[in-house]
């Protein structure tokens, strides 16, 4: 390791780099509604590297953090050990901020137990605190599937948690709270994202990542048919007044798209292409107030830039009207995460 980054990553990074595109639309306003900071799988990406990506052309304005299992308390309550994620955001916030000239990352996303039901609430006054202003919802990842062929969230969610009843009195604390409640999930959860969602009409709920459509294992080679699948059960998420969407994690291997295999990155065309309709399904069934984009960064540069992805998220949104981009691209972000 050299310079904090690993081999890995910097080859990694010297991949990305290959393809370098001119930045569309370099004055749209940008809210990234969803990346991390983490030092694990192989990369390094704490804020020098998120200061390096937003300051490279796209008008990124600020960001929302969400939770990816960074730095935990190791002594303390075990309830309370995901507090220490929100500490180490608020610290790295800081160092970001002195790069950058200003604050970036607004809105802090991070992890409490859903099946604590009611007891949740001791945790999320911790976070609350230890935001400063800027914690503003929960992620329980849910993400599972059946087939040893998927890799399931690394915090081991059961099959059917969105269903266990204490799982729907804690994220109704949520919105008794005011805040939100993340969800990354598999396809095949939607349905159960549903059921969660009608019992709590009062927590707005954000199926992170399109609603998971895999593409590899059993699912491999059936595109088409997942995201058919996806269409039919997010439009009955999108009747619920409490529903909203992310469009990103169009870069994550799990979607099956292959290019992190390739010799040189897909180009933002490629990947407008590849993701365009079904992004733009999401924004005409829910309208543009009700999603928003992210970069899913670092998970998504597995597959491309940041200059790339926010290159092809414009090139999807092209057919709206500014306002529309507006919408999409930062305020909507702002809006349904109460961000300063």
């Amino acid at each position: 390791m050299a310079n904090g980054k690993s081999t890995v990553g910097a080859e990694r990074a010297a991949w990305r780099a290959s393809v370098v595109e001119d930045v569309l639309w370099p004055n749209q306003r940008i809210c990234d509604a969803h990346h991390h900071l983490w030092d694990h799988t192989g990369d390094r990406y704490f804020a020098a590297e998120l200061a390096a990506d937003i300051g490279d052309g796209h008008n990124v304005r600020q960001t929302v953090y969400v939770e990816c299992g960074s730095a935990y308390r190791t002594s303390g309550p075990a309830e309370l050990a995901p507090v220490g994620e929100t500490e180490f955001v608020v610290s790295q916030e800081a160092e970001l901020a002195q790069l950058v000239g200003r604050p970036v990352i607004t809105g802090i996303v991070g992890f409490a137990d859903m099946l604590l039901g009611d007891a949740a609430q001791n945790v999320l006054e911790a976070h609350v605190e230890a935001g400063g202003g800027r914690f503003c919802g929960i992620r329980h990842a849910a993400a599972w599937d059946g087939s040893p062929d998927i890799v399931n969230h690394q915090a081991g969610p059961p099959a059917q948690i969105l269903l266990d009843p204490r799982f729907a009195k804690g994220v109704a604390v949520l919105g008794k709270m005011g805040l939100t409640y993340d969800v990354w999930l598999y396809h095949k959860q939607l349905p159960e994202l549903v059921e969660l969602a009608r019992k709590v009409p009062q927590t707005t709920i954000i199926a992170d990542h399109l609603g998971g459509p895999i593409g590899l294992g059993p699912y491999a080679g059936k595109r088409e048919e997942v995201l058919a699948y996806c269409r039919e059960h997010l439009s009955e998420f999108a009747k619920l007044p409490n529903a909203r969407v992310k469009l990103g994690g169009i870069g994550m291997t799990v979607y099956g798209s292959g290019w992190h295999r390739l010799p040189k990155p897909p180009s933002s065309q490629v990947i407008a292409d590849a993701w365009g309709d079904q992004i733009r399904w999401c924004i005409d069934t829910f309208g543009p107030e009700r999603v928003m984009f992210e970069s899913n960064f670092p998970p998504d540069g597995r597959s491309c830039s940041y200059r790339t992805l926010w290159n092809a998220l414009k090139q999807t949104a092209e057919r709206y009207s500014q306002a529309e981009r507006d919408l999409l691209f930062h305020d909507s972000a702002v809006a349904i995460y109460n961000l300063k």
